[in-house]
């Protein structure tokens, strides 16, 4: 008779950390939704994400701060997600029957817009701005100048820190 193989430090490590933590966790989360059901799937996506860090576990010397940091940053995630699907399900509706995408592209083309969303998550508005009106709506330089009320170098400006933004965050 074979004896289970003893876990390794990290696997115990994410093991306590989920018992000692996860109701905690659980309930921090429902006090800071609107929904209490995401709470559970929230606090789920945080230790799958702490899964992916394990050599970080040992380090960490409060566990429900590092765990709040990590469930904040999916909470803003999530809800940013929520705003670009239902910005994007608003356009759709709008679409006449044979122009509506199927399902499948539906789901890829949301994926793609939360990408791009959090890509540029950080920017300034008016860079932001500048570069989703220089990129998704054609638009040249000046119409972008005119458009926000700035003025043509503002506008150079704004797409260089755009686009170095774009580069450092995929790099």
């Amino acid at each position: 008779m074979s004896t289970p193989p003893v876990p390794s430090a990290t696997q115990a490590d994410v093991q306590s950390l989920y018992i000692d933590h996860h109701a905690w966790l659980v309930d921090w989360l429902r006090k800071r939704l609107r929904q209490g059901d995401n709470a559970a799937d929230l606090a789920q996506d945080t230790f799958v994400n702490v899964l992916g860090k394990p050599d970080r576990i040992q380090d960490v010397r409060q566990p429900r701060a590092w765990l709040s940091t990590i469930a904040r940053a999916l909470v803003i995630d999530r809800a940013r997600r929520d705003r670009v699907e239902r910005a994007y399900l608003d356009a759709v509706a709008n679409l006449p029957e044979p122009l509506m995408p199927s399902p499948e592209a539906q789901m890829i083309l949301l994926e793609t817009l939360a990408k791009v969303d959090a890509l540029l998550d950080g920017l300034p508005p008016k860079v932001r701005t500048a570069f989703l009106l220089s990129r998704l709506d054609g638009l040249g330089y000046k119409e972008i100048a005119a458009q926000l009320g700035v003025s043509l170098r503002s506008v150079e400006s704004y797409m260089a820190k755009a686009i170095r933004h774009c580069y450092f965050a995929t790099s």
